[in-house]
């Protein structure tokens, strides 16, 4: 296991987000990979040093949680954070059962990413 965090990948439809988040979190001194769907991750990401995933639910194609049981189904287990416009209780509930870690509501709040980011990928190296 290596001893420091690998990057954090970010998959996120929305260029703004995408570039926003991927700027905020190399500020606070992270890795990060970034990738417009999930199609575009398992076509071309090595996950195999990657700290931890933060996934938009609703993208075209291939809504988070799908792209989350593709990876699982590939024994990727990284801690994953999902991150979505449209909270509800039963989106809550899917996440849960699909092994989230944590999930956000967009806008996010100051901290409350980077705080689930720490966490995460404090616990994948101490796995």
């Amino acid at each position: 296991m290596p001893t420091t965090p690998g990057p954090v990948i970010v998959v996120d439809d929305d260029a703004a987000v995408r570039s926003a988040l991927k700027f905020a979190l190399e500020l606070e001194g992270l890795r990060v990979d970034a990738y417009e769907s999930g199609p575009a991750l398992l076509a071309h990401a090595d996950l195999t040093t990657a700290g931890c995933l933060v996934i938009d639910q609703y993208m075209p194609g291939m809504t988070g949680l799908e792209l989350l049981a593709r990876l699982r189904e590939q024994r990727i287990d990284l801690p994953a954070i999902l991150i979505t416009a449209r909270m509800s209780d039963g989106l809550r509930v899917l996440a849960a059962r699909g092994g989230v870690r944590q999930v956000l509501e967009k806008p996010l709040e100051d901290g409350a990413l980077l705080d689930g980011i720490r966490s995460a990928m404090a616990s994948r190296l101490a796995g």
